[in-house]
């Protein structure tokens, strides 16, 4: 029986010397049947002369502009033939045998449409990285963390996340994904341009009636924050931005008519905390977001056109909130607020 055919493809944009330190371990890996393909959303350094040089078992392919990360890759993946995407971040060093464990389990269970491995940082490898860790949860309002990672808290890996489990939603930092599910689900929202995309992909998936999983046997090592830096006025702004617009497409009426203001008001409460600290820049990012999604709501406003699948509850989708836990009961792991019962 043939392996499925795996494309590898890492969006790169003024990537030069991530590609440089990260691309061999790509090369280096052991699946027999795999395409490593660099897509370039526009740069404007060398990384396309420096690949074409250095790498030719690598594929190139070049788009006109930097069209973020959604809009990068809807574009090249439309051009991409293979069973399964991996979708992995420049800044990602890999071992030689990561593919094979996350493909074994997905074809052993053709409900999981997507998964991510464990994710530890490049700079200390005992450690969760920020960007997925051990898998996406999202809490009663829409805020994000994760198994091994709440806020800036990251857990050392000592190996309470060495279980296969279904989550929310995969990291775009390593996401394995079926090719023609990504296709089915039109890919990711555009409008996002780059951040909350990969949640938004997953709800949807999930309601189409499909898993999330993630896979402890796959490790790779992420720097983050390569391309938006911690703390970045842009990455707050998209961010806060994206995050209000995903509730808006994929929740329930029911639910996003006091979601939303609640929402908006504990926002509100996170930019003034800022203004009064002497962060005048994250005040006017979460303002600047409000306002978008404002416009947004009014100029673009849509639903999700994918139905949730009768009697499916999502999974990793945690009945509190994530914000009282961390901040007021002083709650920095994942398994002092997600039992492990649950």
């Amino acid at each position: 029986m043939n392996k499925p055919l795996v494309a590898v493809v890492i969006l790169n944009y003024n990537g030069r010397n991530y590609l440089q330190q990260f691309l061999p371990s790509v090369i280096a890996g052991t699946y027999g049947h795999m395409r490593i393909i660099v897509a370039d959303n526009g740069s404007t350094d060398d990384s396309v002369a420096f690949v074409k040089a250095n790498f030719k078992e690598v594929e190139l392919l070049l788009l006109a502009e930097n069209y973020g990360f959604a809009g990068g890759y809807n574009r090249a993946l439309a051009n991409i033939e293979a069973d399964y995407f991996v979708l992995l971040n420049s800044d990602v060093e890999v071992l030689p045998g990561w593919i094979e464990p996350v493909i074994t389990l997905m074809e052993k269970n053709l409900q999981v449409a997507a998964c991510q491995p464990k994710i530890l940082s490049f700079h200390n490898k005992e450690q969760f990285e920020y960007a997925g860790a051990a898998g996406g949860w999202l809490d009663v309002l829409g805020y994000p963390f994760s198994r091994g990672r709440v806020f800036d808290d990251c857990e050392w890996d000592t190996h309470q996340f060495d279980d296969v489990t279904n989550i929310f939603w995969a990291t775009g930092a390593a996401l394995f994904i079926r090719a023609n599910v990504f296709k089915e689900a039109n890919g990711f929202y555009e409008f996002f341009f780059a951040h909350m995309e990969e949640i938004d992909l997953c709800w949807r998936l999930q309601n189409m009636g499909y898993q999330i999983s993630y896979c402890p046997h796959s490790i790779v090592y992420h720097v983050g924050g390569g391309t938006l830096p911690k703390g970045n006025s842009r990455k707050v702004f998209l961010n806060f931005r994206n995050n209000l617009i995903m509730l808006q497409k994929n929740l329930p009426l029911s639910e996003s008519l006091w979601k939303l203001p609640l929402r908006f008001g504990l926002d509100a409460l996170f930019a003034w905390k800022n203004l009064l600290s002497g962060n005048s820049v994250a005040f006017m990012a979460v303002i600047k977001a409000h306002m978008a999604f404002i416009k947004w709501f009014i100029v673009l406003r849509e639903k999700s056109t994918i139905e949730r699948k009768p009697m499916k509850t999502l999974d990793g989708v945690y009945s509190g909130l994530i914000i009282w836990d961390y901040f007021i009961h002083k709650r920095k792991r994942f398994f002092e607020i997600v039992k492990k019962n649950l």
